[in-house]
């Protein structure tokens, strides 16, 4: 760990002073003031051990997030009572112009978490805000606001990014994120691994693979304490979704990929959603209902972009022809498999036919593209992903060609990969001319099999519509909106062995408003 993440760990504000830390862990943003004086914390069993967070920006109002935990390990180490924490927001980043203030009870049933719904604020800018129990501050977080519906703005840059298995490495690129210059963050899932530790690797996991509430909390609770993550949360409003890892690998609504399982899933998925929520900057309007948790929803950013937010576990259809990597078979055709489920899918349908934006960003889990691999003489599909439910994207896509939203754009993650693609209505006809694009980023740290990298770029000539394919490197993606273009710049980590690697942009690729399809800049 970097001498200065450590030193910054245990520094909180009070008082600004010259050039000190905003965020109180990684150097973000600086400022000179007169007076000066810290509140640092008197031992490792500080209560906001897991950081700040915010998330779900709208025009007047955002959501803060934090959670009381002095022993995050091992259960959180808080008393089985209700707690009140203070929360306040400022327009300045000393946080002398308080205009929101409060107090949220932090309660044993979730965790000692709080979600804090700020309204009443003014669209697009920034805002500073912190916690307070009794005479112990959290540090500062920063977070914005969106643009007010349909009105004029000029430039969105956001990031995305997936896939942040903890023992494949660290998290650097969220420390480059940090350092960047926007307006906030989509996270694609992933957010943690549910497997038991395994030896040999760079970190490792505590205790065994995730089954029960207080195992999941404890995950959670491991990813947190990274600084690295901890300091892009409190840099930017964050916009989540999951996918399986959450739960349990390539899980599909309740059915798991462990026969053995499917007794005890529901319970086990209901665990998982609890702690989801515990840790994510998430509305009460995603609080978790038994098994169930509201996760899809849509956000506007004045009139440049709309921001589909899809969830594609929690209503799919089980994996045709059990799942896997092979050929197709008759029920990845299916007209009634979904990967969306059907309310969803008319909520997206709905939301596209009525949006007004310039660019639709569909953000969503698993690689929408079509590609094919040539694998001992025949044809195979990564059946976990769109190509498993052919009909369903083929309903999709031929409602983007008919309706044609504007500018239609795919985020994707899951695959630990960088990608680019066009996206046709008829992969294998050559003639058939793109719809929408897809960006798919690679991990933040979990594996590419570096053996599948050859067969992956010895059939990419039989994938024409695949403009770019990078299993090298992990990293992330940084998208630059304006009316007129949208940029990719996927970043690129040169190691996550170790906590020192260095980043830098690995490629980039732009899209023309008016014009489907990615070229390479």
């Amino acid at each position: 760990m970097a001498k200065e993440q450590t030193h910054s760990q245990f520094q909180f504000w009070h008082k600004i002073g010259r050039r000190d830390l905003l965020l109180g862990l990684t150097a973000l943003v600086t400022v000179q003031m007169s007076r000066s004086r810290f509140v640092q914390a008197a031992s490792p069993k500080h209560l906001f051990t897991l950081g700040v967070a915010s998330g779900d920006p709208l025009p007047d109002g955002f959501v803060l997030w934090t959670r009381l935990a002095p022993a995050p390990l091992q259960g959180g180490g808080m008393p089985q009572k209700a707690v009140p924490v203070q929360w306040q927001v400022a327009t300045d980043a000393a946080m002398r112009q308080v205009i929101r203030r409060g107090t949220a009870m932090a309660t044993p049933q979730f965790a000692h978490s709080v979600h804090v719904e700020v309204t009443g604020l003014e669209p697009n800018r920034w805002y500073w805000y912190q916690f307070r129990v009794g005479s112990e501050l959290s540090q500062i977080g920063r977070t914005r606001t969106a643009p007010v519906l349909n009105s004029p703005v000029d430039r969105l840059r956001f990031a995305f990014a997936s896939c942040q298995n903890y023992e494949h490495g660290y998290y650097t690129a969220y420390r480059d994120m940090a350092k960047q210059d926007l307006d906030f963050v989509v996270h694609l899932g992933d957010y943690i691994y549910e497997g038991g530790a395994t030896p040999g690797r760079p970190r490792q996991h505590n205790g065994s693979e995730c089954i029960s509430l207080e195992q999941y909390r404890d995950r959670y609770a491991l990813y947190k304490t990274d600084l690295d993550l901890q300091a892009a949360h409190a840099a930017f409003a964050w916009i989540v979704t999951w996918d399986d890892h959450e739960v349990a690998n390539n899980y599909a609504n309740l059915t798991t990929q462990n026969p053995r399982d499917q007794a005890t899933f529901a319970q086990r998925r209901a665990n998982a959603y609890q702690a989801y929520y515990e840790h994510m900057p998430l509305r009460r309007s995603s609080s978790p209902q038994g098994a169930d948790l509201q996760l899809y929803r849509r956000f506007y950013f004045g009139n440049l972009a709309a921001l589909h937010v899809l969830d594609t576990r929690q209503y799919r259809s089980d994996q045709p022809c059990g799942d896997g990597v092979k050929p197709r078979c008759t029920e990845a055709f299916a007209s009634e498999a979904t990967l969306m489920g059907h309310t969803q899918e008319r909520w997206l349908f709905d939301g596209l036919s009525r949006s007004s934006a310039q660019w639709n960003v569909l953000a969503q889990q698993v690689v929408m593209a079509q590609f094919k691999v040539s694998l001992k003489g025949n044809e195979v599909f990564n059946l976990d992903q769109w190509d498993g439910y052919v009909a369903a994207r083929h309903r999709l896509f031929q409602f983007l060609s008919d309706r044609k939203p504007a500018n239609p754009i795919v985020i994707s993650g899951d695959v630990h990969a960088s990608w680019v693609y066009d996206l046709k209505v008829d992969f294998d006809d050559p003639n058939s001319e793109p719809i929408a694009t897809e960006f798919a980023g690679t991990s933040i740290s979990s594996n590419f099999a570096e053996a599948n990298i050859p067969l992956v770029e010895a059939s990419l000539p039989n994938n024409p519509h695949t403009h770019f394919f990078n299993g090298a490197f992990r990293g992330y993606v940084i998208c630059n909106l304006t009316p007129q273009q949208w940029r990719s710049d996927f970043r690129a980590v040169s190691t996550v062995q170790t906590p020192n690697g260095t980043v830098s942009t690995l490629a980039s690729f732009v899209v023309e408003a008016g014009k489907a399809g990615a070229r390479q800049v």
